[in-house]
């Protein structure tokens, strides 16, 4: 009996990030790499400015034309890699210093954005929907930073990155592009794969280091410390904010006032 063949599987297309397998870097640009980075620290201050006005006037046009004005779309592709790459270099994850240009196909971190038709109710509530995966980013973020001297004195003795550091690192820079990308909309699908992704995910084979991402139990390990170390710098933050505000506060106010002052809504 004739059967009609199966209805075509579609596959939501994420932003991916391209880079290099980690290489042996020069010993004196990790050790000088924050201070190497200030010119690029002030570029992409200035070009994140510009982007938070380029995404209002997108999030209008969205709104409007179900998709972002090309002036937009232009601007906002150039800009997600070129932070992506000062990222990168920023984590120590290449020896290779990113250049102050936008098009730069020869440089080996590479961005890929597709930006296309967007809906219009996701458009309208971006800024609510991307609160979970900005969470998830910003912890995972904070606690690589917590353990960053470290991880410097071992690219730094070592000459290199080891591997299971360069997968957790690598999925970090990708799902961070990844939401940014779907905050400025130039991606409908929703940030995701910051564990990586299973071998044999690339339907023509690998394309490069991070594409796919395969991270191995070592660097799952370590995504997990950071996301640990990510919720403790958080939860330390905030206990040392309310400690330091109830000082600054509530001076001359009994103590029973003093403990309750934190759940009590309204100005202090």
């Amino acid at each position: 009996m004739w059967q009609a063949p199966p209805a075509p599987v579609s596959r939501e297309w994420l932003p991916v990030l391209d880079m290099p397998a980690p290489g042996a870097q020069n010993r004196w640009t990790v050790l000088l790499r924050l201070l190497l980075l200030i010119p690029q620290f002030v570029v992409v201050w200035v070009l994140s400015v510009v982007a938070f006005f380029v995404t209002i006037a997108g999030w209008f046009g969205a709104l409007v034309l179900g998709r972002l004005p090309g002036f937009v779309a232009d601007y906002l592709t150039a800009f997600v890699p070129y932070d992506t790459r000062v990222t990168a270099y920023l984590m120590l994850m290449l020896d290779d210093y990113p250049p102050f240009r936008f098009r730069t196909p020869e440089y080996p971190v590479r961005v890929e954005l597709r930006p296309g038709e967007l809906n219009r109710l996701a458009v309208l509530f971006r800024i609510v929907l991307v609160i979970p995966a900005a969470i998830v980013q910003g912890l995972v973020y904070a606690g690589w930073w917590m353990v960053c001297f470290v991880i410097w004195l071992v690219v730094l003795i070592l000459g290199r990155m080891p591997q299971p550091l360069y997968e957790a690192s690598a999925a970090i820079v990708r799902y961070r592009m990844r939401t940014t990308a779907y905050f400025v909309m130039l991606s409908s699908a929703y940030p995701k794969g910051l564990f990586g992704e299973e071998t044999g995910s690339e339907p023509d084979g690998p394309v490069s280091a991070t594409r796919p991402l395969v991270l191995s139990g070592g660097g799952r390990g370590l995504l997990v410390v950071f996301l640990l170390l990510g919720v403790v710098s958080w939860v330390t933050s905030s206990i040392t904010t309310s400690v330091n505000s109830g000082d600054d506060d509530n001076d001359g106010i009994n103590p029973t006032q003093r403990v309750i002052a934190p759940l009590v809504p309204g100005p202090r």
